[in-house]
């Protein structure tokens, strides 16, 4: 069982970072592929970035792809986003996300991002 805590949302203006991070418990925390998804008002849940277990590889969705980076800190047990030149349309709801191969297994409850114009 792994339990995602997620943080470091919150209001920033377009152009603005925030780094949002996500503690996990469980043993097999450093096995797992972990990534982040977000959900817009009124949309589905998409895919964000994922990393592997090691770091090694990481993916990202092309609306993100030069202005997010994902990574993570094995011995903490915690991944990390951070988001850089912010636009109104990364405004969502933002969920850590676990699995042995692909990071949909485990889910943390969400953290809100608002990026004002």
């Amino acid at each position: 069982q792994v339990q995602l805590v997620e943080s470091g949302g919150g209001l920033v203006q377009a152009g603005g970072s925030l780094r949002l991070s996500c503690a996990a418990s469980g043993r097999t925390f450093n096995t797992y592929t972990m990534g982040w998804f977000r959900q817009a008002p009124g949309k589905d849940r998409e895919f964000v970035s994922r990393i592997n277990w090691n770091g090694g590889r990481t993916y990202y969705a092309d609306s993100v792809k030069g202005r997010f980076t994902i990574s993570r800190d094995n011995a903490k047990n915690t991944v990390y986003l951070q988001m850089n030149s912010l636009k109104p349309e990364d405004t969502a709801v933002y969920y850590c996300a676990a699995g042995p191969t692909y990071p949909d297994a485990y889910w943390g409850q969400g953290t809100q991002v608002t990026v004002s114009n």
